[in-house]
This record gives structure tokens, C-alpha cells and sequence, in this order.
């Protein structure tokens, strides 16, 4: 992995991606294994906006067929397949429960359309999961005994996929293999501006915890800045036939709902989908889907009565969900690509979800619109073609994302058992790949090195040492909330409570700096 990396103006790179999420991330990785010389830079922590704020769903979006987007359907689902195919352990098929409503209408909730769009949606898939079936009340109560009875008419159950980790652990993967493959990557560099002089870019970028401005040199620019993509256009000089508008999505993290894996989905009035999905030992309730101005959101006490309202609704539980029982919460904006305004009236779950990649090719720059993690490899191999266009001489990235081959996971296999649990194991090569033979060993030396680092955490001693030496954490929110998903499933004041431990963290991620980044994080301080 290149840890470190030359980003003096003396260096002149093929590429420099701005934005580190999933479509610079996914970018990146695509380019550096096609032999470009890439930078990648982003002004916070890899993943720090809406890419960490996804409902962690690999998927076609049947809700997209009620739009006719029949194409864009078809297009998700075979990304999605090849995702499966490539990460067999972080990218799981899954099981849907699409409950429709005895008193409703419409495409999406009445039983006959829904099964019709299941079978559809299978098929668009190549019949790559398992097939869809309709669950009549009887069985729908048998399958998910937490739904209110009597309330459903019955159940579309279908298959798509989740991640097993979170998003911003996904999109780091794709940011990792960029590093291997020769990409220099910083997190926290903040571009300030750029000009185009003769046949390169000159960018300016001040590092936003210190250190003097620098000017990186590149031949094509990559505008991956998320919805920030139309305010750095802006900030370089660059125009644009496309623009963005924002839609807010939220989640709440509370405990377990159901028992098992399958993920649940529901309709609300407005025919809008939520789901209740699983996250490790909580679950997560969303989204939302809301028209908003700018990508500056929040949480507000309507969105958290609109999700507690319509899922107690909808389950038998022991005593209705409330705000006390929210352990965490999510919040980002959909960064939706639009040409021109949208029709007055017109529906907001109307808009395209697909996204746009915009070539200026005088001033070889390109600008990324919008974009799903699902379609993550799309949107690095369509740049590695708009760049290719550009005179840069980039080859067919080949096989340039997933999981090692199924060779060397057996090989890691042997090499971890008798040495840590085989749950243990599965989950390290899971998150780690490669690395984790390095763990294993540093565990069968120091045993303590398998403990948890908080008591009941799935997180281990040994992954905090491999973090801080190779993953560039800058403040405890990259490792809690993005490396690691320890701030999403634990309450804040749980860990802020457990002080020595927190302190302990910080002195292993940071060394000497451990008591600033420490009250930083204390005092709620922001890096996203």
C-alpha cells in the first residue's frame, strides 16, 4: 500500500479525483489499475458524506419500475450481480418483505402489481437470486411473527443484497486497492482552487489540520466532489448543462427488531418505501425521502415522528418504539442529476436516480453526477473511458475490485485455524482481505490482541494496531463511525461514560496527539 506518496508540484499525474466517496473511490481503483498515476484526494475522511449515509443496501431498486425506468433496473441488477460475485462475504443476498396494506392502491402496494414487478425485477436480474414468491397472511405471519395482524393483505418476499459491513467500510476497499495499485490518497486536503495551464491542471489544496498550501498537478481533473460537485465547479471555473438537486434521507439505529436476516420494507401514504434492515446486532429504520435546498442537513423531530410513527405501525412489538430507544442516527442527501427544472407537480421519487458523467474536453476536465454505491463499477469504468478519450493512456482495468481469489481464502483459513474463533476469522478477511494474514499472526504471538476493544464490541485489539498504521485515521470519528461501524451500533454517551477506554483508543490510533484528537471527538467536534 502506498502510505505516503509525492504530491509536490514537481510530480504531474495523469489523474487527480477530488472526493473520496464511492464514485471517486470506485474511480480511483479503476484508473490505477488501468496504469493511470493517480491522486485522490478529498476535503474530509474517505466516505464522510452521503456515502456513509446509505441504508447499506446493494440493490436494482424495484421502486424504479413504477417510473418505467426499466433500463436503469436492468443496469443496477447486473451491477449488483457482479458485486455479489466479487465480494462473496461483504456483499450477502438477502431476503425482502414487501408487506402491502389492506387499504392500499396503486402500483407498489396492490398484490397483483407487486408480483408482477417482483417477477419482472427477477428477471431483469438473469434469475441471479433467489426467485420471488407472494406470501399470503397465514405464511407472512409464520415468516415475520413482528408484523401487526391483520394489517397486510400479504408480502412480495424477493431477494436483493446487502453489505455485510456498512458503506463507508465499502467505499474504503475501493480507496484501499486504489493505494496498492500506485495511487497516492489524502484524506482531509481541501482543494481551494485551479487553473488550467497549457496541457495540465495546477490545483491548489491547503490540508485542513495544518501544514502549508500545495499545488498538486494533473492532466485531466475528476470532479467526484458528490453533491458538492456543483460548488467545486464553481470554485475551478467550470460549467456544467447538468446540475443537482438534494433529497434527504435518514435512518435510526435501534435494537434488533427481528430475529433474522431478512430485511423488511413497507409503503407509507405517499407510496414511498422504508425499510427496517439489519445492522449487525441493531437495526436500522429508513429512509426518508424529502426535497431539501442544500446538502447541510440534519435530523429533525418530524423525521424521527414520521419513521417511529409509521413502522409502530406497522409492528407488534412489546411497547411502541420511541425517541429514547433511538441508539444512532444518520443523516445525507441523495445528490440527484437534473438537466433543465422539473416539471411543476412533477413526483420527487420521480427523478432519475441514474447518474451523469460530464466531459469538458478543452479543458480535460470531468464532473461526476449523482450515483448509488450499487453502481460504483459503472461509474469507475465509464471514467476510466472518458479519461481514455482524453489522451491519456489508461488500458481495460481488468479484474480491479472484490475480495482475493477463493484460493487464498482457503489459504487463509488454515493459516487462522487454532489461532482465533472461525466467526473471528471470517469477519477479519471480510474487512480486511490481504491484511488479515497479518493480523492472524500478530494474534497467535499476543493472544490479547483478539480481545475486544470495548467489552461486548465486535471490533478487536488487533484491527485498532492495523487502522492506525495503514487506514490514514485523522480523528476518532474516521475510526468510530467509518472504519469501524463501533458509532453506529453504541450509543454516544455509552462510550463517552467509558473515558480510560476512549483515551486508550485514541493513544493507539494517534500517539502524541492522542489528547487533542481525543477532546476533539469529546467535544463533538465534526469531521465529515
Amino acid at each position: 500500500m502506498n502510505e505516503r506518496g509525492d504530491l509536490s508540484e514537481a510530480t504531474t499525474f495523469d489523474v487527480l479525483v477530488v472526493g473520496g466517496g464511492i464514485a471517486g473511490a470506485a474511480s480511483a481503483a479503476a484508473l490505477s489499475a488501468g496504469g493511470a498515476s493517480v491522486a485522490l484526494v478529498d476535503r474530509a475522511d474517505f466516505g464522510s458524506g452521503t456515502s456513509q449515509e446509505s441504508s447499506n443496501l446493494i440493490w436494482g431498486g424495484l421502486k424504479y419500475l413504477e417510473n418505467g425506468e426499466v433500463g436503469l433496473v436492468a443496469r443496477l441488477c447486473a451491477a449488483r450481480n457482479r458485486l455479489l460475485d466479487a465480494f462473496p462475504t461483504g456483499v450477502r443476498e438477502t431476503r425482502f418483505v414487501a408487506a402491502v396494506d389492506r387499504t392500499a392502491s396503486g402500483f407498489t402496494r396492490s398484490a397483483l402489481a407487486l408480483l408482477a414487478g417482483g417477477w419482472a425485477y427477477w428477471l431483469l436480474g438473469r434469475g441471479r437470486t433467489k426467485a420471488p414468491r407472494w406470501l399470503r397472511p397465514p405464511r407472512l405471519a409464520k415468516r415475520a411473527p413482528m408484523l401487526a395482524s391483520g394489517r397486510f393483505k400479504g408480502a412480495l418476499e424477493y431477494s436483493d443484497a446487502v453489505l455485510a459491513d456498512h458503506d463507508a467500510r465499502f467505499v474504503f476497499s475501493f480507496v484501499r486497492e486504489a493505494a496498492r495499485r500506485g495511487a497516492v490518497v489524502r484524506n482531509y486536503l481541501e482543494v481551494t482552487g485551479a487553473r488550467r495551464d497549457g496541457e495540465s491542471w495546477s490545483v491548489d489544496a491547503v490540508d485542513r489540520d495544518g501544514g502549508p498550501p500545495r499545488t498538486i498537478r494533473a492532466r485531466v481533473l475528476v470532479n467526484a466532489a458528490g453533491p458538492f460537485v456543483d460548488t467545486l465547479n464553481a470554485a475551478v471555473g467550470v460549467s456544467t448543462r447538468t446540475r443537482l438537486l438534494f433529497s434527504k434521507g435518514i435512518h435510526l439505529i435501534v435494537d434488533r427488531i427481528a430475529p433474522d436476516d431478512r430485511v423488511l420494507a413497507f409503503f407509507d401514504e405517499r407510496d414511498r418505501p422504508f425499510f427496517v434492515i439489519p445492522l449487525g446486532g441493531r437495526s436500522a429504520i429508513g429512509t426518508t425521502d424529502t426535497s431539501v435546498e442544500s446538502p447541510a442537513t440534519t435530523v429533525t423531530a418530524d423525521d424521527r415522528r414520521f419513521l417511529l410513527d409509521h413502522v409502530n405501525a406497522r409492528l407488534d412489538l412489546a411497547a411502541p418504539l420511541t425517541e429514547e430507544d433511538v441508539i444512532a442516527e444518520r443523516c445525507g442527501v441523495r445528490a440527484l442529476a437534473v438537466r433543465g427544472t422539473p416539471e411543476p407537480g412533477a413526483s420527487w421519487l420521480a427523478l432519475s436516480r441514474k447518474h451523469v458523467i460530464e466531459v469538458d474536453r478543452e479543458r480535460a476536465h470531468l464532473s461526476i453526477f449523482g450515483g448509488k454505491l450499487t453502481d460504483c463499477l459503472h461509474v469507475g469504468e465509464e471514467v476510466v473511458d472518458a479519461v481514455r478519450s482524453l489522451g491519456v493512456a489508461v488500458r481495460s482495468p481488468g479484474r480491479w475490485f472484490g475480495e482475493p481469489p477463493a484460493a487464498r481464502r482457503r489459504e487463509f483459513d488454515e493459516a487462522a485455524a487454532g489461532v482465533v474463533p472461525a466467526a473471528l476469522a471470517a469477519r477479519l478477511w471480510r474487512r480486511y482481505g490481504e491484511d488479515s494474514f497479518g493480523m492472524v499472526r500478530a494474534i497467535e504471538a499476543d493472544p490479547a490482541l483478539a480481545e475486544p476493544i470495548v467489552p461486548g464490541a465486535e471490533v478487536r485489539r488487533c484491527e485498532v494496531d492495523h487502522v492506525a498504521r495503514h487506514e490514514w485515521v485523522r480523528t476518532l470519528d474516521d475510526f468510530l463511525r467509518r472504519r469501524t461501524r463501533l458509532a453506529l451500533v453504541t450509543r454516544r454517551e455509552d462510550l463517552l461514560a467509558d473515558e480510560e477506554t476512549m483515551r486508550a483508543l485514541a493513544e493507539s490510533l494517534f500517539g502524541e496527539d492522542a489528547d487533542r484528537r481525543y477532546e476533539e471527538w469529546r467535544n463533538g467536534a465534526r469531521s465529515e
